[in-house]
């Protein structure tokens, strides 16, 4: 009866730790971004924008369209911040030669220059 118990207790457990990882999750709607680990701007995901930053270290042209964020254009050489394509979660978007970090993250979503 004790093994039954068990059996029954673990296999709910592993239910639960499975539901929980399937999950599905919000994208996020809000993106920062940094240069040298400096916060520059928050931009919200929610409204369609092109804007350009210009740091010390060269200029990247951003693009927010349809709740995804990237790269559009860079005067880095090779360009793999722009080669890495649209997003709104996961792996931020990285510039090395402008060092250029985009982070996205939840909660409101803040316009404007922080610093």
């Amino acid at each position: 009866m004790k093994t039954r118990t068990w059996i029954v207790l673990l296999g709910g457990l592993f239910l639960l730790s499975l539901a929980l990882c399937l999950w599905p999750r919000e994208p996020k709607n809000q993106a920062e971004i940094y240069c040298d680990g400096v916060l520059l701007r928050t931009v919200s995901l929610e409204e369609d924008t092109v804007f350009t930053l210009e740091t010390a270290y060269g200029t990247n042209e951003i693009t927010v369209s349809h709740g995804r964020l990237g790269v559009t254009a860079a005067d880095c050489p090779g360009g793999d911040c722009v080669h890495q394509g649209f997003r709104n979660e996961g792996a931020p978007i990285v510039c090395l030669p402008h060092r250029l970090v985009i982070r996205f993250t939840g909660g409101p979503a803040l316009d404007g220059v922080s610093g």
